[in-house]
Order: structure tokens, then C-alpha cells, then sequence
């Protein structure tokens, strides 16, 4: 993951979890890492990588699409992480 970049999206439910990874997926030349369920209240955060730029794009496209249906509670792009934060990824 060190040329990489990870995104991270929060979203109120699975489904809407479901369709930012999709519009992510078709936006940009990512990887979907996976998504974790929080705990109560519904929230999903979903978890990418790929190259800064097309990170960027398909968190930026997820953002719209879920805002349309659902609600988007956080989102954020880190550039090049620390290698350290690999380890609490999978």
C-alpha cells in the first residue's frame, strides 16, 4: 500500500455501502478492500485503495450517489498511508 492511497466512506446501511462500492468500482481504477459493519445506528464504512487521483474520483462519485438515497456520515482520502496502518486494514 505504500504508492497507494486509501479511501473511506461512511454510509446509514449495507445497501447504500453496496452501491458506493459499485459507482467507486466503475468510476475508477480501484480496489475494493472491503467493508466493516459499525456498531449500532446502521453505519457501514466502506474501504478502497488505488492511485491517489482515482481514489479521489470514485470517493467523490460514491459521496453523490449515496447522498441521493441514503446519508454520507464521513468520508476521507489519505495519500501514500503509513505502512503501520496495513495491519488494522484487513
Amino acid at each position: 500500500m505504500s504508492n497507494q492511497a486509501l479511501g473511506i466512506i461512511e454510509v446509514r446501511g449495507l445497501a447504500a455501502a453496496v452501491a458506493a462500492a459499485d459507482t467507486a468500482a466503475k468510476t475508477a481504477d480501484v480496489t475494493i478492500l472491503g467493508y466493516e459493519q459499525t456498531k449500532g445506528s446502521g453505519l457501514v464504512v466502506l474501504k478502497i485503495s488505488g492511485e491517489v487521483s482515482a481514489v479521489t474520483a470514485a470517493i467523490e462519485a460514491a459521496r453523490e450517489q449515496v447522498a441521493a438515497v441514503s446519508t454520507v456520515f464521513a468520508s476521507r482520502v489519505i495519500a501514500r498511508p503509513h505502512e503501520e496502518l496495513a495491519r488494522y486494514l484487513s
